[in-house]
């Protein structure tokens, strides 16, 4: 049974990290994954990281693709739209939660200074990376961990979405300013300016990704 326990304790610890590399760009929509270099890389068996891959691959992460073997998954435009459903719901609902001294509010501000130096850079993947930083911790203002988990769900989707279609700095350019105006709405106490405020932010950026789609697709 102990042994049953810590493998199964590895097969977690795989699937968080091929999770992680996922939300932070570093595994991209449709890459064939190598057993190999993956149980190379996370020093795991191969049985532990197939363990691993059959959890993300109930997640809709990860696909199995015949003579391809496994791969990151490709969402869909149905995908996107109910991605950001559940944004909507959850981040406006953590805005409403939120109070100026909020223990959330300094680690949102570090988001965007790192996006701020990353786009000096030109290093788009690092700011699409700053960007998950700064939602991850304005959903944090809810207080509530049932909310938070219902993000960390879908923010590897939302990743692959932006992946899939390229241009990260158009994707993720205008929203380093709108990320800034929001904080300083919260940090100022107008909550219900910084709600109107996400309400058209995420609408903005659904519609973003979805132009893009179809014209990737197209």
């Amino acid at each position: 049974m102990k042994g049953k326990l810590g493998q199964q304790s590895l097969s977690q610890r795989v699937y968080q990290q091929i999770r992680e590399l996922i939300t932070e760009g570093e595994l991209l929509p449709l890459q064939r994954l190598s057993e190999a270099n993956l149980s190379e890389q996370l020093e795991v068996s191969r049985n532990t990281l197939r363990e691993g891959f059959r959890l993300l691959t109930q997640e809709g992460l990860l696909v199995y693709q015949p003579h391809r073997g496994v791969c990151v998954a490709c969402p869909q435009v149905q995908d996107i739209i109910d991605i950001y459903r559940v944004r909507r719901v959850i981040e406006i609902d953590a805005i409403k939660q939120s109070y100026p001294f909020h223990p959330a509010l300094p680690t949102m501000r570090q988001a965007i200074q790192k996006a701020l130096q990353l786009r000096h850079q030109s290093n788009w993947q690092g700011v699409g990376t700053a960007n998950m930083e700064f939602h991850r911790a304005l959903v944090s203002l809810s207080d509530s961990k049932r909310l938070q988990h219902l993000f960390y769900s879908i923010a590897a989707e939302l990743r692959l979405a932006f992946n899939f279609l390229g241009s990260p700095e158009r994707l993720h350019s205008p929203y380093i300013e709108k990320n800034d105006q929001l904080l300083m709405l919260l940090t100022a106490g107008k909550i219900n300016q910084a709600v109107t405020l996400l309400h058209d932010y995420l609408v903005a950026s659904e519609r973003l990704l979805l132009t893009a789609y179809s014209q990737h697709t197209a």
